[in-house]
């Protein structure tokens, strides 16, 4: 909903006031929308315009290397016949004018009543209209111009900014235009200013495929499906369209959000459609994935693909400083981007070949490893639920790719490695792509266990090394997270493990399993206390009743590990 307003009535023209105050650097403004200030050296005008709630189209598209001005018609309105003369008279630096707009009937009118206008005045005027859409209509001629009105207007602002005439700006124009194509869906309405509700309605679960910018009627609904298979459909999708005699190979790419989809799933979205391009023998180039054509708070994302050819690229690859938009080659010339950081998490040259023994030992922890990643995914649900009384509930996904990680590493790690090597690259593995305070001590202490331990020694760790090394596992993550036996934390299974660890004088295999069943007591008495550190502090009495899940996976994983202890 759009929450902020004065007169609803007045909208557009408040926000535009504002607008152009916040740039008054570079813009004007006139009748009807905005010009930029002309360049030095004149060149073709190219105004973009239609109604307000899609910005930054339009008025966020006006600057160097891209539109000269831009008509700001009233929320999802035309601009008026008598606006559109305004800004484009405005704009005009001898060199004639170019109106360019998506394909809609009110649209079509004013601008073309305008270029008549302006054509009477003796300017010569031309007009490109985007019809991008591919679910408005069967026929190029008929559909809707929505997000592809991009992709056109910066080919042609591209071309006015390189001197070139309104002829070869006009067919460029043309030219984007016929290459574009574009598919969108809607997850849910937007909200008129001063409105109770949305001006249409997508059912809970739903999205509307082919849905335009305004509600218009799209393909059909379907169920709200995953990133990856929504991706995989507008990909599919478009690519399906490719316009008759593009037979380049590359390609100009916009995932576009509609308003209130997130920058985050809009990354999401191009991480499942960008290899789906590739797969299609298709080159990305210069991709874009943010807002650049919205409709106020509607949720919903647009895929566009511009088939490229030389020229097409290069006015697609130009510098351009609009006030919504910046695209400059300088500063990415400047670097090398063919550098690649190292992959390993640790260096092979530390590496001190083991022998028979100690391969024997890394061989049983990386089975270890491998069965302590099937049990945090056996368990990532439970973990979750146990976190989400005082936390965020995200523990269980936050063990699953700490250990994940782990496994990556040891199974990357050279076949002469020693547990000492492999503890090592576990826990680096785990800090690095775990995140959060769980990852970092339990990454850090790995790490730390695994200096207790020697690769060059002839013989497997002893159990006076075990011990120590868990010792020193335990004394890293108190120090690191600064918690007490009490707080209800991890720290409430690993010390009594530690202490009873130590206290035994069994072989290993049964110290280690009767300690572990004493870890597995102390994790679920944590019900009874309070947190007193972590996330969990400030919802406490919330947490209590419900042990701790970090108590709750270290019981689980040190029981585990005593399974394969003979």
């Amino acid at each position: 909903m759009t929450t902020l307003y004065n007169d609803p009535a007045e909208f557009s023209e408040d926000q535009l006031e504002g607008f152009v105050d916040l740039y008054s650097d570079r813009l004007v403004r006139v009748p009807g929308g905005v010009v930029t200030c002309p360049p030095r050296t004149p060149q073709v005008a190219v105004v973009v315009g239609g109604g307000s709630g899609h910005y930054p189209a339009f008025a966020g598209l006006v600057g160097p290397g891209f539109a000269s001005g831009a008509v700001v018609g009233n929320i999802f309105t035309s601009p008026s016949a008598a606006h559109v003369y305004s800004v484009a008279k405005a704009a005009e630096q001898g060199r004639g004018v170019i109106l360019t707009f998506g394909n809609y009937a009110g649209d079509n009118m004013n601008f073309g009543i305008a270029a008549e206008m302006l054509r009477a005045e003796g300017i010569d005027t031309r007009i490109v209209v985007v019809k991008d859409d591919i679910a408005s209509a069967p026929d190029f001629d008929d559909r809707r111009g929505i997000a592809g009105d991009f992709t056109v207007f910066k080919v042609m602002g591209a071309a006015a900014a390189a001197g070139w005439d309104v002829d070869e700006v006009e067919r460029l124009g043309n030219l984007a235009n016929r290459r574009t194509r574009t598919l969108g869906v809607a997850f849910s309405g937007c909200t008129m200013p001063g409105a109770d509700e949305p001006l249409f309605q997508v059912a809970d679960g739903q999205m509307g495929v082919g849905l335009g910018i305004h509600g218009e009627p799209g393909i059909r609904d379907e169920a709200r499906p995953s990133a990856q298979h929504l991706g995989r459909l507008l990909a599919d999708a478009v690519l399906a369209e490719r316009p008759e005699g593009a037979t380049g190979d590359r390609v100009g790419v916009i995932v576009n959000g509609l308003g209130t989809t997130k920058y985050e799933e809009l990354f999401l979205l191009y991480r499942t459609i960008a290899p789906r391009l590739r797969e299609a023998g298709l080159e990305i180039v210069d991709p874009e994935v943010g807002e650049l054509v919205t409709s106020l708070d509607m949720g919903g994302v647009s895929l566009t693909l511009l088939w490229l050819d030389d020229e097409l690229e290069e006015m697609w690859r130009a510098d351009a400083y609009a006030c919504a938009y910046r695209k400059q080659a300088a500063p990415l010339n400047s670097i090398d981007a063919s550098w690649t950081p190292g992959t390993s998490v640790v260096d092979v040259e530390d590496l001190v070949p083991a022998g028979a023994a100690g391969r024997a030992a890394a061989e049983k922890l990386r089975d270890i490893v491998r069965d302590v990643s099937a049990l945090m995914h056996e368990q990532e649900t439970r973990l979750g639920e146990i976190d989400s009384f005082a936390g965020d509930g995200d523990h269980g996904r936050g063990m699953v790719r700490g250990i994940d990680a782990a496994l990556e590493a040891v199974r990357q790690a050279p076949e002469e490695a020693g547990p000492a090597f492999l503890l090592k690259a576990a826990g680096r593995a785990w800090a690095m792509q775990a995140g959060g305070t769980s990852g970092v001590l339990w990454g850090a202490s790995l790490e730390a266990a695994a200096a207790v331990l020697d690769d060059a020694a002839e013989q497997a760790p002893t159990p006076e090394q075990v011990r120590a090394a868990v010792a020193r596992f335990a004394e890293s993550l108190q120090t690191l997270g600064g918690a007490q036996q009490g707080d209800k934390t991890l720290l409430d299974a690993i010390l009594p493990f530690r202490e009873a660890l130590e206290a035994s004088e069994e072989p290993l295999p049964e110290a280690w399993r009767r300690a572990a069943a004493v870890a597995t007591e102390a994790a679920e008495s944590t019900a009874q206390l309070i947190p007193r550190k972590g996330r969990a502090r400030p919802l406490a009495e919330k947490s209590v009743g419900h042990p701790d899940p970090g108590a709750i996976s270290m019981a689980m994983i040190l029981s585990l590990i005593g399974e394969h202890l003979v």
